[in-house]
C-alpha cells in the first residue's frame, strides 16, 4: 500500500496481453488502487470489480475486494496499518490457493516488520504459505538459466549451523530434484551443493559441517534417492568460476550465501519460487523499495517474470502429470533403434 507493490502490479497488468495467458486477480482494494493509478499517470487503468471468484471476468484483469474501509495511504513509508492490510489480501489469497480456487499466487513485496506488528508469528510470505498449505518447500531463486536454492530462509546467520542436519539439506535436495523435473522440465538435473564455512571447511580446518553434516546428506542422496548431485563446493570460487554455469541447480545452506551472487546477476529480472507447495507461488526478487515509492520509478519487470513464471510452471506441472500418469506402453519383445546425436 505504501511501498512500490501497488505500482508494479498496475505497471504489469496495464499490458492487456497478459489477458491471453491467465486470468489475474488482484487482492485488495479498488481505493489504493484509484490513489495508485493516478500517481503512476496511468488514470484509465481498470480492473474488474468483484467480492468473490465466481464473478470473475476471465477477459480481463480483476480485483477482489479485501476490505471496504478508507485507509491512509502514506507512499514511502512502513506503518503497521499497511502491514495489517497486506496480510488480510496476503490471507484471503492464500485461503482461496488452498482451497484450490486458484492454480497460482504471485505475491507483491511487503515488509515483515509491519507485518509482524499485527501478525506476530509472521516470518515471510514463504514460511506462511508453507505453513498454511500443510506442506514442504523450498526457496528457489530463477532468473534465465540460474536457479538458486535454499538450505535455511529467514533466520540469523548465528543459527544457521545449528539448524542443519543431514535429513534437512537431504530433503532440500531431493525437492530441489523433484522441482527441477516437475515445474522446469528437466529431465536428468545436476545440482550443486554449497559448503557452509570457507573453503568448504577446508577438510575439516574451517570448521566441521562440510564433514559431518553436508558431505553425508549428499551421498545419501547420491546413493537413496540416485539424484545427480555434487559438492560441497566452496562458494566464493564456484561463482568466481563460472562452475555454476555447470549445473541446473544450486543448493545454498543460508540466505544472503544464495541471494546475494544471484541477484548481483539478477536484481532486475529475477524470480522468487517456493517449491514443495500444492499449488505454484511466485514473487519479483525485490523488496519493497520505500525509497523510490510514489516517485513512478519503480521497474516491473521482475514482477512481470513471476507472473510468467507462474503460468509456466503451471502448464508444466500438468504436462509432467499427464506425462506420468500416462506413460507410454512399453513392449518387452520388440526394441526399436534409436539414433542418438551428439
Amino acid at each position: 500500500m505504501n511501498s512500490i507493490a501497488t505500482e508494479v502490479i498496475i505497471k504489469t497488468l496495464v499490458d492487456h496481453r497478459i489477458n491471453d495467458y491467465c486470468i489475474p486477480v488482484v487482492y485488495g482494494s479498488p481505493k489504493v488502487i484509484s490513489y495508485w493509478k493516478k500517481i503512476i499517470g496511468l488514470p484509465d487503468f481498470q480492473l474488474n470489480i468483484i467480492t468473490n471468484l465466481d464473478q470473475l471476468n476471465p477477459k480481463r484483469s480483476n480485483i477482489l475486494v479485501c476490505w471496504e474501509e478508507e485507509t491512509e495511504i502514506k507512499p514511502g513509508e512502513a506503518t503497521e496499518l499497511a502491514g495489517k492490510y497486506a496480510f488480510k489480501a496476503l490471507e484471503a489469497a492464500t485461503k482461496d490457493a488452498v482451497a484450490g480456487k486458484l492454480h497460482a499466487i504471485v505475491t507483491a513485496p511487503l515488509n515483515k516488520n509491519t507485518v509482524s506488528a499485527t501478525s506476530p508469528n509472521f516470518k515471510g510470505h514463504t514460511e506462511y504459505l508453507a505453513q498454511q498449505a500443510g506442506s514442504d518447500h523450498l526457496m528457489v531463486l530463477t532468473a534465465d538459466e540460474l536457479k538458486m536454492a535454499l538450505v535455511t530462509g529467514h533466520m540469523p546467520v548465528k543459527d544457521v549451523s545449528a539448524a542443519l542436519s543431514i535429513e534437512l539439506i537431504q530433503n532440500k535436495i531431493k525437492l530441489l530434484n523433484d522441482s527441477l523435473k516437475q515445474d522446469f522440465g528437466i529431465v536428468k538435473p545436476r545440482i550443486a551443493v554449497l559448503g557452509l564455512n570457507p573453503h568448504a571447511g577446508d577438510n575439516g580446518l574451517l570448521g566441521s559441517e562440510e564433514k559431518e553434516i553436508i558431505i553425508p546428506a549428499v551421498d545419501r542422496a547420491k546413493n537413496d534417492k540416485q539424484i545427480l548431485v555434487m559438492g560441497p563446493y566452496p562458494a566464493d570460487g564456484f561463482f568466481g568460476s563460472n562452475q555454476y554455469k555447470k549445473f541446473d541447480g544450486i543448493l545454498a545452506m543460508y540466505h544472503d550465501q544464495g541471494l546475494v551472487p544471484f541477484k548481483y546477476a539478477a536484481f532486475d529480472s529475477g524470480v522468487n519460487f517456493t517449491a514443495g507447495l500444492p499449488f505454484v507461488r511466485t514473487s519479483p526478487d525485490h523488496g519493497t523499495a520505500f525509497d523510490i515509492a510514489g516517485k513512478n520509478e519503480a521497474n516491473e519487470q521482475s514482477m512481470r517474470n513471476a507472473l510468467y513464471l507462474a503460468v509456466d510452471i503451471w502448464a508444466q506441472r500438468n504436462n509432467f502429470k499427464e506425462i506420468n500418469e500416462n506413460p507410454l506402453p512399453m513392449n518387452p519383445g520388440k526394441r526399436e533403434r534409436f539414433r542418438i546425436d551428439f
